[in-house]
């Protein structure tokens, strides 16, 4: 029988390339290929198990096989009228399978995967806590946004209706012809009859506290006196015939009422 050849050997290793005439390429890298893959499983074979792997396996057959009578502590409990494959227990509610062998690998103590656990979910607390009170944020100054919009449109809005209604006081008492305004700001004056006239309202005693007025209330008298001197409404656009056409056609007094 001839000698098994050895893959590591020089006479392996160095193998001279065959270079006769009309040997294909292809065949010589198969056969190199399949002597390697020998080698390998060879070597497969051979291989010692480490100290760890036959610890493991002796582990876990031994975990796999039940307890015979030999053991100390079955051996008491088959005294006490315990069978195998009965729960624990004077009222068998307890557990059947033994707990579970957790084996540790690594270099930290015990319970720091419970603190690690523990801060981990305490991280996770304070981020979304963060995320809530961001987003109550984002919502809160959305919403004070909103209303200095709103606030800001109704401001626009009264003013633009108070000019209106002191144009059509203009427009009425002039066809009534009154000359004066019943107050200096019943009457819409251009800029540049506002500015001559500017010395003359300083010095006049407003009954109504002109400096003190605001916007709405401006509007609010100067609708009341449209409506009870020239039976006038702003917002229909319209000069009713007298007081009961203006309460019987008419929705209202303010804006609102039209809407």
């Amino acid at each position: 029988m001839a000698e098994e050849e050895d893959y590591m050997s020089d006479s392996f290793i160095n193998v001279k390339e065959d270079i006769r005439p009309g040997l294909p390429m292809l065949r010589r890298i198969r056969e190199a290929y399949q002597k390697e893959e020998k080698h390998r499983e060879a070597n497969l074979k051979n291989r010692q198990k480490s100290l760890k792997e036959e610890e493991k396996e002796r582990r876990d057959n031994v975990l796999k096989s039940a307890l015979g009578s030999e053991n100390k502590g079955f051996a008491l409990l088959q005294k006490m009228g315990y069978k195998s494959g009965q729960a624990l227990g004077k009222s068998g509610s307890g557990i059947v399978e033994p707990i579970p062998l957790n084996i540790k690998t690594g270099r930290s103590g015990i319970g720091h995967e419970t603190l690690i656990k523990r801060k981990a979910e305490e991280e996770l607390e304070n981020y979304r806590r963060k995320i809530h009170l961001r987003n109550q944020n984002e919502e809160k100054a959305a919403d004070q946004f909103r209303l200095r919009l709103k606030s800001k449109k109704e401001e626009l809005k009264l003013e633009g209706d108070l000019r209106r209604s002191q144009r059509a006081c203009h427009q009425l008492d002039t066809q009534k012809d009154i000359q004066v305004p019943k107050e200096p700001w019943y009457w819409f004056m251009p800029e540049k009859e506002e500015q001559e006239d500017e010395e003359e309202k300083e010095q006049e005693e407003d009954e109504y506290g002109d400096d003190e007025l605001s916007v709405l209330e401006k509007l609010q008298i100067l609708t009341r006196y449209l409506r009870e001197e020239h039976r006038y409404c702003i917002w229909c656009g319209t000069t009713y015939e007298d007081e009961e056409d203006l309460s019987l056609n008419c929705p209202g007094p303010t804006s609102a009422d039209h809407d």
